[in-house]
């Protein structure tokens, strides 16, 4: 039997197709969303559609990719909504064609859900009871609102459950009420006043108050929900989730009232009168508090979205900090009481000894520490020093610059938030199953020095310390919007097919983590990878992935020198035929410049031809500078050394920072404390600041003037803006 809504995707002949909904979304032209869906539909990612379909796409980047695919998934799933409501009005009998046309042609959830709402199926509510009870005919006939006695017409409609006038009539305004709720223009008119004129207001909880201080701003706040700032509004919300406010929602109730009653109460007589107190009660019992919930989502899931995008930024500000490279580090996970952990790692990152070292009260056994690490240094060839900036980071960088050793070494102070949550992981377990938390977490304190991307992939993003309220918002959302910030920071540097471990590999395109896990345990048995081609030989790796993956893998030392490059396989035989042609040979051409230029010059109406404008750009940009990796040189901070602790800083100060936090309200700067201060995004700039991260962005390094101290709450007030930093 054919159903229903199978019938009207047949019939209805002005239904909006996915394309068409998605240039209404995106703004994007109809030939690139299509062939992004067809190439997203056939498996490919988003770093390879952006990266090596841009003549099919007309160059789209990894923004616009990720805008098409979610807009289908938005299409996919109001349609499998409204089929699905579609199906349930066929198995109801319902055949109402301006209903069915309006479900048909509707592609707003929210209307859907209004025009399904009369039709759902119900809990046994008051009006439900009535309806069964047959006091619809009653209610319809106040509805009519003629001139009559109500009380004699509700004699016809005595029953077992309503035995009298009084009972019958209150049933039947407990039906009209339902049909108020369920109407769809009222539904529409109010959900807009809610959505623009809905005023927030919170109380505190009179029994909690003591508990709750850090919510006492809300205890008595109101605001117009649509200019709330999204962190105001997650703080609010994370206060009524405790149990410490209290929260109500609704635009101006006079003139809402008075428009409800001037749509439905059309006569000043006793019917009339009834009516209106069926709107009444509509209102209070089941309109307000449904639009209530419905604008506290609407705006939860925006300040949602600009939680994580900030957060998303930082995390890829983090991801993609610069690394030192392969270099023999002693790292150190600081520590007052229990010592400061110290190992030795070679250039792999490969443990090579662990020690305990006691240089701060209670033992100040600093001598013996000194000479501890100068002898570990000369050992094991150490080429850099890495120190948490955890408890006792300050305290123990200066400590080892007072060391003499037998080398240059450069300290770094190394963000060590997560370190700890990786240390007690079942990855660290399998990374380091003999030893203890205390030296898995100074190994990644090490790691992260030589290669943050590499390192951070191991660990959950929000334990990284960076964002704000990143554990109220959509969990399901975060994690995906976070998983898309690594899977596009780790291909946009590429991988060494070598080196790589698994939990790195399993974020290039195409892989995953089982791949990935093959692709290690084969390298392993080959002794290393001699060329992207070899690859095809990891067992359950098949061509779609190889195709995927191929791009953004490195493979160093392949006789092939385009294995270590971004020029993609599919293009080998073409650069290689047209380098011969202009009488070069491969390894004459590549990190050649000059040569590049004159490749260019000869043959470049050939090869757009062959593969495009876009494409040829790319591959000549890569011939110029293989596998150039995107990421700065890592960079030291200095910190002043006469502010040791927050009782040294005067207002007018000026002091170098490193931001360690951007949220929607401010940048949080490391000034070498333990506190952090803050500039406001009223201190950013001279100009009016939108967003703070259109101005500053996660660990960049920052000149600041202190503008405001508070001891007592421990707070920093800093300033960037140029004016301030003249005037002080």
């Amino acid at each position: 039997m054919l159903k229903l809504g199978s019938y009207f995707e047949m019939k209805l002949e002005h239904r909006m197709t996915k394309e068409e909904y998605l240039i209404k979304q995106t703004g994007i032209a109809a030939n690139p969303i299509r062939k992004t869906i067809g190439l997203l539909d056939e498996g490919a990612t988003i770093p390879f559609i952006a990266r090596y379909r841009k003549e099919a796409t007309g160059n789209l980047d990894e923004v616009d990719v990720l805008r098409i695919k979610e807009a289908s998934e938005g299409y996919d799933e109001i349609l499998k909504r409204k089929n699905y409501i579609l199906d349930v009005l066929a198995e109801k009998g319902i055949k109402e064609e301006k209903l069915l046309a309006k479900i048909q042609e509707s592609f707003d959830l929210n209307r859907l859900e209004d025009l399904y709402l009369p039709y759902k199926s119900k809990r046994k509510t008051k009006g439900e009871s009535a309806r069964l009870a047959g006091l619809d005919a009653l209610a319809k006939i106040i509805m009519k609102q003629d001139n009559f006695d109500p009380h004699s017409a509700a004699q016809r409609f005595l029953s077992k459950d309503y035995p009298n006038a009084e009972a019958a009539i209150e049933g039947a305004l407990f039906v009209i009420a339902d049909w108020i709720n369920e109407n769809e223009i009222v539904r529409e008119r109010l959900r807009a006043s809610f959505l623009e004129h809905g005023i927030m207001t919170s109380k505190s909880v009179k029994s909690k108050e003591e508990e709750a201080t850090k919510y006492r701003d809300f205890f008595e706040f109101s605001q117009r929900i649509s200019s709330c700032p999204s962190y105001r509004l997650l703080a609010l919300l994370r206060g009524v989730d405790e149990g410490y406010l209290r929260l109500k929602i609704e635009p101006n109730v006079d003139f809402t009232m008075n428009w409800l009653n001037r749509f439905f109460v059309k006569q000043q007589n006793a019917a009339g009168e009834l009516v209106e107190k069926a709107v009444k009660d509509a209102y209070k019992r089941l309109l307000q508090p449904a639009l209530e919930t419905e604008t506290k989502n609407h705006f939860k899931a925006l300040a949602d979205d600009q939680s994580i995008g900030t957060f998303s930024k930082n995390l890829e500000n983090l991801i993609m900090a610069a690394p030192i490279g392969s270099k023999r580090v002693l790292a150190i996970d600081p520590g007052f009481k229990s010592g400061c952990k110290v190992v030795c790692l070679d250039e792999n990152g490969d443990l090579l000894h662990n020690a305990n070292v006691y240089p701060h009260p209670p033992q100040r056994e600093s001598g013996k520490a000194a000479s501890k690490i100068a002898e570990l240094v000369q050992a094991y060839k150490i080429q850099v020093i890495a120190v948490g900036d955890g408890t006792a980071g300050r305290e123990t960088e200066a400590f080892i610059r007072g060391i003499r050793f037998d080398r240059e070494l450069v300290v770094y102070t190394v963000r060590e938030d997560g370190a700890s949550i990786y240390s007690a992981s079942k990855i660290a377990r399998e990374e380091f199953p003999n030893f203890d938390v205390t030296v898995r977490g100074a190994v990644s304190i090490g790691r992260r020095l030589m290669d943050p991307m590499a390192e951070l992939v191991k660990i959950d993003p929000k334990s990284l310390g960076v964002g704000q309220y990143q554990h109220d918002v959509n969990q399901t959302k975060l994690q995906k919007q976070l998983d898309h910030v690594i899977l596009s920071a780790v291909n946009k540097v590429g991988v060494n097919l070598n080196t790589a471990s698994k939990y790195l590999l399993a974020y290039v395109s195409g892989l995953g983590p089982k791949l990935a896990e093959s692709i290690v345990e084969y390298r392993s048995e080959i002794g290393g990878f001699s060329s992207r081609d070899e690859l095809k030989k990891v067992p359950r790796l098949g061509a779609a992935a190889f195709q995927q993956s191929a791009g953004f893998l490195r493979v160093p030392g392949s006789k092939n020198l385009l294995d270590n490059s971004a020029v993609h396989p599919e293009h080998y035989k073409l650069v290689k035929s047209a380098v011969k042609k202009a009488g070069f040979e491969l390894d004459a051409v590549i990190g050649k410049r000059e040569v590049v230029a004159q490749l260019r010059t000869s043959l470049q109406s050939d090869l757009e031809s062959e593969v495009g404008a876009y494409t040829l750009q790319d591959i000549l940009t890569e011939l110029e500078k293989p596998g150039k990796d995107p990421r700065e040189s890592a960079q030291i901070v200095e910190f002043s050394a006469q502010i040791k602790t927050i009782a040294d800083l005067k207002v007018g100060m000026r002091l170098n920072g490193i931001v360690t936090n951007v949220t929607d309200f401010g940048a949080f700067v490391n000034l070498g404390i333990k506190e952090n201060g803050l500039i406001h995004k009223t201190q950013l700039a001279d100009e009016f600041v939108a967003h703070p991260t259109d101005f500053i962005n996660l660990q960049d390094q920052v000149h600041v003037v202190v503008v405001s101290l508070d001891l007592e709450r421990k707070r920093i007030g800093l300033s960037c803006k140029k004016s301030d930093l003249i005037e002080y």
